[in-house]
């Protein structure tokens, strides 16, 4: 079992985050903490395996902590929960061993391909022994990265699947296809056909929304 260390300070994240952790086969939460110097005072008492580390925490930054965790001689793993985009930033967190970078918002299906990746990782690098060459070493790293591509229905786009999930995660009373479309910018049509796609896919689901009158109108919440 892999055990995971939330770090987020928005609690209703937090709980989000280990909801979703506690969904994936294999994973175990450990703990749930809301700043970096809990994280580092729990990483301190209890051993875990990877930290979901937001990088904004009220009292420093998630690249501290991870800076903190390496100088005391921890080779905890780090997979950073952020909405940081700053190349920067990106930098860095490879920089301090960073095994994984997940932008919010994201779905649960994201998190899940993610910590499927890390712990397919763990199992080929555990051991002392050594690889038999650079294929080896190549492949083990190729574990943690989502491949380049994806293939989506033809006349869809990754710009806009990425709109209309992001949308949709901050809906927390679900949302119809003509609120995606004012909310995106794309037409209704075009609204409708992202969210069908990912409800077909598992990231999101369908409900009925009964109004006062006529036909009930159908909400898409986040998966």
């Amino acid at each position: 079992m892999i055990t995971v260390l939330v770090v987020e300070d928005d609690p209703v994240a937090a709980e989000a985050h280990r909801s979703y952790v506690e969904r994936v086969a294999g994973f175990a939460v450990a703990g749930v903490v809301h700043s970096g110097a809990d994280a580092l005072r729990f990483c301190e008492r209890t051993a875990v395996d990877v930290v979901l580390l937001d990088f904004y925490l009220p009292d420093t930054h998630g690249l501290t902590v991870c800076r903190a965790l390496r100088a005391g001689g921890s080779d905890v793993d780090v997979i950073a929960v952020t909405s940081a985009r700053d190349l920067a930033v990106i930098r860095s967190a490879v920089s301090v061993g960073v095994v994984q970078y997940l932008l919010k918002p994201f779905t649960f299906a994201i998190l899940r391909d993610k910590l499927d990746r890390y712990a397919r990782f763990r199992e080929r690098a555990v051991g002392s022994g050594e690889v038999s060459g650079q294929a080896d070493v190549d492949g083990m790293l190729a574990t943690l990265r989502t491949p380049d591509h994806r293939t989506l229905p033809k006349g869809m786009s990754e710009e806009t699947l990425q709109a209309v999930t992001e949308v949709l995660t901050g809906a927390a009373d679900g949302l119809s296809a003509a609120a995606a479309a004012d909310l995106t910018g794309v037409s209704r049509v075009t609204a409708r056909r992202y969210l069908e796609y990912l409800a077909e896919n598992g990231l999101a689901h369908r409900r009925p929304h009964y109004g006062q009158v006529g036909r009930p109108e159908v909400r898409f919440y986040p998966g």
